[in-house]
This record gives C-alpha cells, structure tokens and sequence, in this order.
C-alpha cells in the first residue's frame, strides 16, 4: 500500500535514511581500502628493496585514478544508476586487493594497487555523496553530506590500526586479503538495500514538496551520444569557462596535496623514521579520524548556514598554519604537542568537502554532481602529485620537512582562492539553463 506523503514525513522513518546508512558503509570500507598503501610502504620497502619513490609511484597512479574516475562514475550512476556502479566498484577493489598477494615486481603493484584499486575507490568517491544527497534529500542535505563525507575519516579509524597490526604481525598479505574479504561482504548490502532514486520506490526526496499522484520510477538521465563519457566531458567544458570552476579545482588539488597525498600517505613512514612504531603512528593517523568526524559533520551544518566561500577559506588558512608546524612535532613518542596537532588537523581534514559540494550544486544546478566529480580528479591529481613528490623530497634529502612546508604555503593560496569563487552562477547558455526548482535547492 503506498503511503501518504504525511506518513512518509512524519512517524515513519523516510526511506532516505536507509539509503544514506548504506552509502555511509560502502563510503567507510571505500575510504579504508584508499588509506591502506599508508601501512605497507614500509613492509614492502623491507621485504622487496623498493625505494620510497617507486612504491610511491603506485600509490599516486591509485590516487590519480581515484580522481579521474569520479566524473565518469558520476555520469554513469545518472545513466546506469548507483546500485550497479557501486557493487561493480567493490568487485573491482576486491580483485585489486586480492592479487597483490601474488605479485613479485613493483609493476604488479602499479596494477593491481594502483590501477584496479584506484578504479574502484574511485567510484565510490565523494562523489557518490553528492549524487546520494541530491537526489534523496533536500531537508538536511548539508549535514547529511557532513555525516556521509565523514564516512571516509570512520573508515579511516576502524581499517588503518588494523591493518597496521596485520602488516606488522601475520604480514601484510594478510593484511589486503582482509581488504578484498571486507569488500565483497559490502556487494550483498548494497545490492540489496541501495536504490537508485527516491520515485524507484514511490516516494519523494525528503524535505520535498508533496504531490497529489504518487511519484513515478524516473527512467536513467539520457546520456549524449556516445555515453556518459560524453557528458562528462561535455559538462567540463561548460563549467571550464568559468573562473569559479578553476578556483575550486584550484584549492581542491591543493587539499589533495595536503591531505591524501601527503598526510595520508607519509605520516606513518615520517613518524616512523623519527623511531614511532608504525602501529603508534597509524592510531595517530586514525586518531585524525575521529576528530574529523566531528569536523565534517560540523561544517556540513556550517554549509546550510553560513557562506561556503567563506568556510573554506578559513578551512585552508588554518590547514597551512598546522602544516608549518608539524615538523618538529615528530618524536619516537606521541608527546602532547603531537596530539594537539592531530585534534587541529583532524578537525580540519576534509571540513573542505560540504562547502565545496554546495558551491558546485549552487553554481552548476543539475549539474553539479559531475562538476564536483572533476573538481574531485583535481583533488586527486593534486594528491597523486604530492605522493610522488614528498616520496622523492625524503630519498633525496633523508627528510620530509620540504614536503610539509611546501604543503603549508599552498594552502594559503587556496584560502586566497576560495574566497575569489564567485557568489552566484555565472549566466548559463539556454543548453545548459538550470531548473529553478534545482537552482532554489543549491540555494
């Protein structure tokens, strides 16, 4: 029996909650598999002899691919729908994880880690928030994307002291066949309780208005000739004549860089050449987690309320400033100091992500979750670049300080541009006008 739109409002809990409880799951293992190389650049360095450098070099191909494979997954959930895109990206992580226990050159980790993995975890990105919260909410739809983006940091804090413990202990073999095991247990969950759009299942998005017929399935978005490739593409050209396009793609690929690439990738062999464990230094990294699990959700209630240009360039500033300090924090010990960088940083981690999901939904109307997914890929290219760059600073120097005070000055720079990002859409081509239903939800 359908429900009435006051039921659907009131005591019944609207089947969006559902759909963002698995889109929190799979965004959690998502972010876990991403966070491993962190806890094998070590294991590996031991037992094959690869440089920093090379086992870098993976870790930036899965970063790039992470990135670039965003608009492209964006525009194939609108023509394939989410289900289908994210149980085929956690198929793919599983393969890639799985096979690195066969591999015996830095190729095969190029492969499998960097390409099948980065394919994977990449459809699954933060992107799939945007497309999840645009089309099932539009009451709470800030903090909902607070909550889901803080997904990546939870999974962050249940994977990496685990796997840390696994590599140090029964190997790390051990440790990728848990991610592959743990990715393939996520497929079921979501095949089955994922839809695609809230009117599959005769309903509205939460928060909309009601309506007097029941809503009716919407058939896939029609995708150009050629496919969602074309559209994706497409869309960036619109969007690449805008100025605002390029400042937060801009400051997206420098909170790569300051975030995935570097922290996330070097913090725990940069702790460790200090004398930390590596299981000291991933609960650290993990303890970053936590904290930014209440700095996302936070600033996704920010996002409703306050001007978005304006949060993220406080986001950046403050970002650059706990990056200029951080060098002679390391120890052999979490000393306190230590700890008070990781509460400042981890309140900071990815707050950059609500404000610049709403300024691409604000700017760019339906077309915003595709934009977002190519201000992804810069992120990722930022954070690709920043790997492979703060891998070859300690091969070359013995020490990463470079890296992180590079990584502190650009973040200026982002704060500078974030604030330059226009206030409103620039005036659209009549192909590309924006619903005013759509335009007044960004709002």
């Amino acid at each position: 029996m359908m429900l009435t739109q006051d039921a659907r409002r009131g005591r019944w809990p609207h089947r969006a909650w559902a759909v963002a409880a698995v889109a929190f799951v799979a965004i959690i293992g998502a972010a876990g598999f991403r966070a491993t190389p962190g806890v094998l650049i070590t294991p590996l360095e031991t037992e094959f002899g690869w440089s920093r450098g090379t086992i870098s070099s993976a870790v930036s191909v899965n970063l790039t691919l992470y990135g670039l494979t965003a608009p492209f997954a964006a525009a194939l959930m609108d023509r394939l729908g989410m289900r289908r895109v994210v149980a085929s990206a956690l198929l793919l992580v599983a393969l890639g994880s799985g096979l690195t226990v066969f591999m015996t050159s830095s190729w095969q980790l190029i492969l499998c880690w960097g390409v099948l993995v980065g394919l994977g975890t990449g459809s699954m990105a933060l992107v799939f928030v945007a497309t999840v919260t645009d089309r099932w909410f539009v009451r709470h739809r800030g903090i909902v994307t607070g909550v889901l983006t803080a997904g990546g940091a939870t999974g962050q804090l249940v994977f990496l002291p685990v796997l840390a413990w696994l590599a140090g202990g029964p190997g790390w073999r051990t440790a990728a066949v848990v991610v592959a095991v743990a990715a393939l247990a996520v497929v079921p969950l979501v095949w089955l309780l994922l839809r695609d759009r809230p009117e599959d299942v005769g309903l509205t998005a939460l928060g909309a208005e009601p309506v007097s017929d029941p809503p009716v399935p919407m058939a896939p978005v029609a995708a150009p000739r050629g496919g969602a490739a074309v559209r994706a593409i497409s869309v960036l050209r619109s969007a690449a004549r805008t100025r605002s396009f390029w400042y937060l793609a801009g400051g997206f690929a420098i909170c790569g860089a300051s975030t995935n690439g570097l922290v996330g990738t070097h913090f725990i062999p940069a702790a460790h050449d200090h004398g930390m464990a590596e299981t000291t230094a991933a609960g650290l990294l993990a303890l970053i987690g936590i904290f930014d699990i209440a700095g996302t959700i936070f600033s996704g209630w920010l996002s409703d309320r306050v001007d978005s240009r304006v949060l993220l360039g406080a986001y950046y500033a403050l970002r650059g400033a706990s990056l200029l300090v951080l060098p002679p924090l390391f120890a052999a010990t979490a000393q306190p100091s230590m700890l008070v960088f990781i509460i400042f940083y981890g309140l900071d981690w990815v707050a950059t992500v609500p404000p610049t999901v709403a300024l691409c939904r604000k700017l760019f109307g339906k077309d915003g979750g595709v934009v977002f997914g190519w201000v992804f890929a810069s992120h990722q290219i930022g954070a690709a670049v920043a790997a492979v760059a703060a891998g070859l600073t300690r091969d070359h120097l013995g020490h990463y300080d470079a890296a992180w005070y590079g990584a502190g000055a650009l973040c200026a720079l982002a704060a500078v541009m974030s604030l330059r990002i226009a206030r409103k859409a620039d005036p659209a081509p009549p192909s590309a006008a924006v619903p005013e239903g759509i335009a007044a939800a960004g709002r």
